[in-house]
């Protein structure tokens, strides 16, 4: 087992990690910007080192920086949390080339995945099934792209094959609108991603989000470790997360479950990684996969009893995975809140002086947070200051969890989501379950917000 890691973060997920490498003995540098000089997590690691300016580019995105500061620490590995450079394989590539192990997937595999089009491709292959949709990127004859739709059927979504949180993405009703919004797709992924390429996909009218979360190791063993609904989102962006999903047969989760552990096999897959479908009709459509801990892998915790950071830490080490898939058992149900410094309804960003912080507490409920009283949540980064997770032996009773969880917690001094998060507690449709993706847009815009 590794004696210290560096944490490649900040936020949250920081002292998430944190916390898990304490449990297992293990000390930790935390590295930050100067606007997080003052974090919780930088007081309670064993090191810390500053490595740039507030600015992402200067800091958090600055790779030289962060392996100097593995260096000077001796450390022995970097664990990237999500977000940032969780998921840059040229990162992981330099990581290791350093003398470090990067706690996550190979960098070719991050390489391979993370390029939606070969991703697609190596799902077919493994036979997971996936959105019909355009075989590669888009050519850059219009006749053969229109060809291409056609074939699909509108409407259709064009996607930056580099892209991901939403960003990259514009759904066509019509052939006349088509080409004009494939060539500003394309415009916008490379100043975004650096890569203009886009292809096309069938656009699911009314699908659900559902993830599969999944652990392999480096000598082939693979489980699964069931799904979560993400469906509740804006602009593409989760704002409530669930498990288990509500509504879909356990035969179809346990399925498409096998089909992704099957595809990790193939991959030569090592790590933790979450295959993220649509789901519509009774039919499950890959999308993409993240390899890397996703910020609601809390819920899955919850309802398997297994620490997934830490599972993460000892696949790193070199550990042979310790559970088989016989040893995964599901209890109850599990929902997590994005609390965002953020006003409810229109969303924009509210960073400053948190003047108070109450938190709520009582069976089945968590929160994971680096916030306290007279923080300042700083404008460069994430709105997101707080995930609060309930636990019940049924939904209806991680429902109630939540909605008095949520009447509990008090933040003052800055915006939040917290009223949004209330009203959904009570809707009506939120609790009958299986809502689609389009839902939360589509009530906020009845309610003129």
């Amino acid at each position: 087992m590794f004696e210290k890691i560096l944490i490649a973060n900040r936020g949250e997920i920081a002292l998430r990690i944190q916390r898990a490498c304490r449990e297992l003995g293990i000390k930790t540098v935390a590295v930050h910007s100067e606007a997080d000089r003052e974090a919780k997590y930088v007081r309670l690691a064993d090191e810390s080192v500053c490595i740039g300016p507030p600015a992402v580019r200067d800091s958090y995105l600055n790779v030289p920086a962060i392996i100097a500061a593995a260096e000077v620490t001796d450390a022995e590995a970097i664990h990237p949390g999500y977000g940032f450079m969780a998921e840059s394989a040229d990162f992981a590539e330099r990581v290791e080339k350093s003398g470090f192990v990067f706690i996550g997937p190979r960098p070719e595999t991050i390489r391979l995945m993370g390029d939606k089009v070969t991703a697609k491709k190596t799902m077919v292959e493994a036979k997971v099934p996936v959105v019909p949709g355009s075989e590669g990127a888009l050519p850059d004859d219009p006749d053969e792209v229109l060809r291409i739709a056609r074939d699909i059927g509108y409407p259709v979504i064009v996607k930056a094959t580099g892209g991901g949180g939403g960003r990259g993405m514009r759904v066509v009703f019509t052939e006349g609108a088509l080409l004009t919004a494939v060539a500003t797709t394309r415009a916008e992924a490379e100043v975004a991603f650096g890569n203009p390429e886009v292809y096309m996909e069938k656009y699911l009218e009314n699908p659900r989000h559902i993830e599969i979360q999944i652990l392999a190791d480096e000598y082939g063993n693979a489980i699964w470790l069931g799904e979560r609904d993400c469906s509740m989102q804006r602009r593409h962006q989760k704002v409530i997360e669930e498990a288990p999903a509500p509504g879909i047969p356990r035969k179809l989760i346990e399925r498409i479950s096998e089909r992704c552990v099957q595809a990790c096999r193939k991959l030569n897959y090592r790590g933790a990684g979450t295959f993220e479908f649509l789901y519509e009709g009774g039919e499950f459509y890959f999308i993409e996969m993240n390899t890397r801990i996703q910020v609601e892998h809390t819920i899955t915790e919850m309802i398997t009893g297994i620490d997934l950071v830490q599972e993460q830490i000892r696949i790193a080490a070199g550990e042979r995975l310790r559970l088989k898939q016989r040893d995964i058992l599901f209890r109850g149900h599990s929902i997590e809140c994005r609390i965002n410094a953020e006003d409810p309804y229109n969303f924009l960003p509210s960073p400053g002086r948190i003047t108070q912080w109450h938190t709520p507490g009582g069976p089945g409920v968590r929160l994971d947070s680096h916030v306290f009283a007279g923080y300042t949540v700083p404008p460069f980064y994430d709105s997101m200051i707080a995930k609060l997770i309930t636990y019940g032996n049924t939904r209806e009773q991680a429902i109630a969890r939540m909605d008095v969880a949520l009447s509990e917690m008090i933040v003052e001094g800055v915006h939040t989501n917290i009223p949004l998060h209330r009203d959904l507690m009570q809707d009506a449709a939120f609790k009958d379950g299986g809502v689609s993706i389009h839902y939360l847009e589509e009530k906020l815009s009845k309610a003129g917000k």
